[in-house]
């Protein structure tokens, strides 16, 4: 029975809720698709979800569309995906927080990088039970991962480069 209609009886296999692949993989597509192809853009080819749009608000947009994007890492989790598989999958929501972080050109690249899209089909691709595109995907995850570190090494350094840079310019201009 419903919780909310006593008279309409739903079987666990047609529950949204129930914890089979089949319904998790519909659920986990489902928000890969609003956060980013659920809306056309009038006159082209082109889509873009709800993420680049709620990673306009400032300081905060880029930090709810990680954690939406966390429950998609949080299901294939629950679906018992290898560590290197649920590692490449933060190293893509990873991106897509860090650089749509950064003011308007970060608003594009929410846009085009589909992490959740990327994310599921890595999911689909463990759930499938693939072996040769699991293998290549090791290599490319522990790629993926150092690739991330020594991007985000050179984030933080041209950031404080930057401060440093400002902050002498200031003190300069104080001084005088």
């Amino acid at each position: 029975m419903s919780r909310t209609n006593p008279r309409v009886v739903v079987s666990e296999r047609q529950s949204v809720l129930a914890n089979d692949p089949a319904s998790r993989l519909k659920r986990v597509r489902v928000l890969a698709r609003l956060l980013d192809d659920s809306i056309g853009i009038p006159g082209t080819p082109w889509k873009i979800g709800f993420d680049p749009i709620v990673g306009l608000i400032p300081g905060i947009g880029d930090l709810i569309g990680a954690v939406l994007s966390g429950y998609i890492i949080l299901e294939a989790a629950r679906a018992e995906v290898p560590a290197y598989t649920l590692a490449r999958m933060l190293v893509n929501v990873g991106i897509d927080t860090v650089l749509g972080a950064i003011p308007a050109v970060g608003d594009v690249f929410d846009a085009v990088w589909k992490s959740n899209t990327m994310n599921v089909a890595l999911l689909e691709r463990h759930l499938s039970g693939d072996r040769a595109a699991i293998a290549r995907e090791k290599r490319g995850a522990i790629a993926a991962i150092v690739l991330a570190v020594i991007v985000l090494i050179l984030i933080i350094a041209v950031g404080l480069a930057l401060g440093i840079y400002a902050a002498r310019l200031l003190w300069g201009l104080s001084t005088r």
